[in-house]
């Protein structure tokens, strides 16, 4: 049986820059109710686009050690979406390094997609961000 993984990103900055966050859940694929993973990580002053890239590549290396075959990743930046489905150009030099990096990530699986989702289908993983970002802010 195939080993499939839906991946749920999400990365946000308050302000634009500002202390930015991600926030990961990993989920079975045959029960995205079946949570194999939160994570949650405070990333530095970037921009939101660039947390949400940086949310994908943290998902898809914690695909990778937990050796799943096929991956769904599940996010709510329309922009980000449309550019890793190659439907967007990506005019944007700063996302240019994390687009290569989920690029070779792609290549340790069978099959990545990558979905767009409407916010509240996405509410852990935005807390996840969230908590994060409290959490450096806040100590």
């Amino acid at each position: 049986m195939t080993k499939k993984l839906i991946i749920y990103t999400d990365g946000g900055a308050r302000g634009n820059p500002g202390p930015a966050g991600i926030g990961i859940v990993v989920c079975h694929g045959q029960n995205e109710n079946n949570i194999l993973g939160q994570y949650k990580k405070y990333i530095g002053e970037t921009t939101n686009n660039q947390a949400e890239y940086q949310a994908v590549v943290f998902g898809l290396q914690k695909a990778k050690e937990m050796k799943a075959e096929e991956v769904e990743v599940r996010l709510d930046s329309e922009l980000v979406c449309s550019q890793l489905n190659m439907e967007y150009k990506i005019k944007n030099k700063d996302f240019q390094d994390s687009f290569i990096k989920i690029w070779n990530l792609r290549q340790s699986f069978k099959k990545v997609t990558f979905k767009h989702i409407p916010r509240e289908q996405n509410r852990l993983a935005d807390k996840l961000v969230n908590q994060a970002i409290d959490k450096k802010l806040l100590g």
